[in-house]
């Protein structure tokens, strides 16, 4: 039997579902970091990885604005968002050489939202094979960097900002 670590995962186990304000709005609090995982952030937008991530390099792009459709976002909040996802795509094609992405989002708890208050995007580098039997039969997701490695190597294809 082969063992597969992810302690990361300890965390989101333990962790209180049931967290006090919003993970999203919190972003824009303090300057960006790998602590609040916030990579890049402006007065519209921010970008930061997901912290249990589907894989590695796994993206979130967040409007400031605490809204659950894309419908009541602002002109000027749409165009960031969009300008945020393309900046994403160079970054993590830069970075990550992929085979191709994943970018979407899931609105409301019935298409999936795990944070149903607070749209954002995902954004996922996949490669030929990562979904395998592992995945498939063993339902085991591997994930060969950690986040903070992650960080590191995304953090310098953004613009500083604060």
């Amino acid at each position: 039997m082969e063992t597969n670590f992810a302690p990361w995962r300890l965390g989101y186990i333990k962790s209180d579902k049931n967290e006090e304000g919003c993970v999203f709005c919190r972003a824009f609090e303090d300057q960006p970091s790998f602590d609040n995982l916030v990579i890049f952030r402006n007065e519209l937008v921010a970008v930061m990885l997901n912290r249990y991530p589907y894989n590695n390099g796994h993206i979130l792009v967040v409007p400031h604005s605490h809204k659950d459709s894309l419908t009541m976002l602002e002109k000027e909040e749409q165009h960031a968002l969009s300008d945020a996802v393309a900046l994403c795509e160079n970054a993590i094609r830069s970075c990550y050489s992929p085979d191709g992405l994943n970018i979407g989002m899931n609105l409301g708890r019935a298409a999936g939202a795990g944070i149903v208050d607070h749209l954002h995007y995902h954004i996922l580098p996949r490669w030929h094979g990562d979904t395998n039997y592992v995945t498939v039969i063993g339902e085991l997701r591997v994930i060969p960097e950690d986040l903070e490695s992650s960080y590191n190597h995304l953090r310098n294809f953004f613009p500083s900002g604060g």
